[in-house]
């Protein structure tokens, strides 16, 4: 993650980072971005809360996005609550229903809230 961060910042300096990630790779993500000065905005897809610490994120105030589906197995819908409730600055939750892990057969409800959040946060985004 971090050499992937020293690339965009060598490769567009002066362009602000969001980062993402998906089940271990949001925990991953979420934790290097939150210690990162260099990304600006946070993406979690799926988290894994079961089974990781998300405890860093009660000291992570930077814009955060989690996604989350309502039968998620590896992500229990209270535990995610509870993680996003502890989370530091904006940080937004929407649970996607009928969906797992995966998000299988509510990968439009998932794009949707995504493209939300963003068009929310970066209005420049929106089609003419």
């Amino acid at each position: 993650m971090q050499a992937a961060l020293d690339f965009l910042a060598t490769e567009f300096p002066h362009l602000p980072v969001l980062l993402g990630g998906f089940s271990f790779g949001s925990w991953v993500g979420l934790r290097v971005g939150c210690a990162d000065e260099r990304v600006h905005e946070l993406i979690g897809l799926g988290i894994p809360v079961n089974s990781t610490d998300f405890a860093f994120l009660e000291t992570c105030n930077k814009p955060k996005l989690v996604v989350q589906g309502i039968n998620d197995e590896h992500g229990a819908w209270e535990k995610v609550e509870q993680t996003v409730a502890h989370a530091a600055g904006e940080t937004r939750l929407v649970f996607v229903q009928d969906a797992d892990h995966f998000f299988a057969g509510q990968l439009d409800e998932l794009d949707k809230a995504i493209t939300d959040w963003l068009l929310e946060h970066h209005p420049e985004l929106q089609k003419s």
